[in-house]
């Protein structure tokens, strides 16, 4: 239909990108739907403007132009491609709304918007301008390889991040512990780093590459609860039935410790000595485990007291024996 008037098309294509442009800024980085809508309305009626004047993007043909006619068809192209990019990009954000990813996905997010923008600025050098692919090609892979040999430290943690990303050990908001013992809530993920918030209030910068070497330990996984055990010994001369008794009953007059599943008393053995109980509780989270346990310590304290319960002695002071002092005998006035 436009094809006789050539101008008009080119003219109209030019004013909706850059309509689109203002109108896709104007509806801000909150409303994603709202601006995917936006980019992908103003790329199909480009397109369709395009397909009417037999106008094609990929294929330069701007020799038979002359003047303003060439510069209209050049702007148009790169509008045209402009959007055919964010339009892309604009699907892989609303996937990752609609699949409520993790924080942490907007590092494969990054990586994927990358590779838009650079695969989208290489067809308008060459299907645009007519430049030469092939040599850019050629000259940004010698560039990259000594980049690489130049940044190995920073390139490893940006590809150990990707690799946690994918493969989701933790989330933002988890507890983890380390194998080193390093243990903290996670805070922010970032392309090199992995931040995390310890129980002492410090923020810990651990390195994507260091982080995905070491086990850890998710402690939010498969929920927030973290059991916690504890270790009480009680004098041998009362019947372990009747101190079972005692511990369940101190247990379940804790506030802090989850209820639900009940918390264990568990007899582990005895001797002449004192019976040894260990009790198995859970907290709501990892960071309430100093005032759950001693909480739970008071309740056990106050529990033997109203019982006439006596707790037994460590079993390392049976063990260790402190060495007698050697005795010196004073020599006599007249020995020489």
């Amino acid at each position: 239909m436009f094809a006789n008037h050539l101008p008009l098309p080119l003219v109209l294509i030019n004013l909706l990108g850059v309509a689109g442009i203002v109108v896709w800024h104007l509806q801000g980085r909150s409303r994603p739907t709202a601006r995917l809508i936006v980019q992908i309305l103003f790329f199909s009626v480009m397109t369709g403007v395009l397909m009417l004047a037999g106008f094609v993007p990929h294929r330069s043909g701007d020799e038979q132009f002359q003047g303003t006619v060439a510069y209209l068809a050049t702007s148009a192209r790169v509008l045209w491609w402009t959007h055919l990019a964010w339009s892309l990009i604009g699907f892989v954000r609303i996937y990752i709304v609609l699949e409520k990813r993790p924080q942490e996905a907007r590092l494969l997010q990054d990586l994927i918007v990358a590779v838009v923008y650079l695969g989208v600025a290489l067809a308008i050098l060459g299907f645009v301008f007519n430049a030469p692919i092939g040599t850019l090609v050629a000259t940004s892979g010698v560039v990259a390889i000594i980049f690489g040999l130049a940044l190995q430290n920073t390139l490893g943690d940006v590809f150990s991040g990707l690799a946690l990303a994918a493969g989701r050990p933790f989330s933002i908001g988890d507890w983890i512990a380390l194998g080193d013992g390093t243990e903290g809530r996670v805070i922010e993920n970032n392309w090199r780093s992995t931040f995390l918030l310890t129980g002492a209030h410090n923020v810990v910068v651990l390195p994507n590459s260091a982080l995905a070497k070491v086990g850890l330990t998710n402690l939010s996984r498969p929920d927030e609860t973290h059991q916690i055990p504890l270790l009480v010994r009680i004098s041998a001369d009362h019947l372990p039935e009747r101190v079972e008794e005692a511990m369940h009953a101190a247990l379940l007059r804790c506030d802090r410790i989850v209820q639900a599943p009940l918390p264990v008393v568990a007899l582990k053995s005895i001797d002449a000595v004192a019976i040894e109980v260990e009790l198995q509780f859970r907290v709501r989270n990892p960071a309430e485990r100093v005032p759950a346990r001693n909480e739970v310590i008071s309740r056990i304290h106050e529990q033997c007291r109203k019982s006439g319960f006596l707790l037994a002695q460590p079993l390392q002071g049976f063990l260790y024996a402190p060495p007698r002092e050697a005795q010196v005998t004073p020599r006599s006035a007249g020995a020489l």
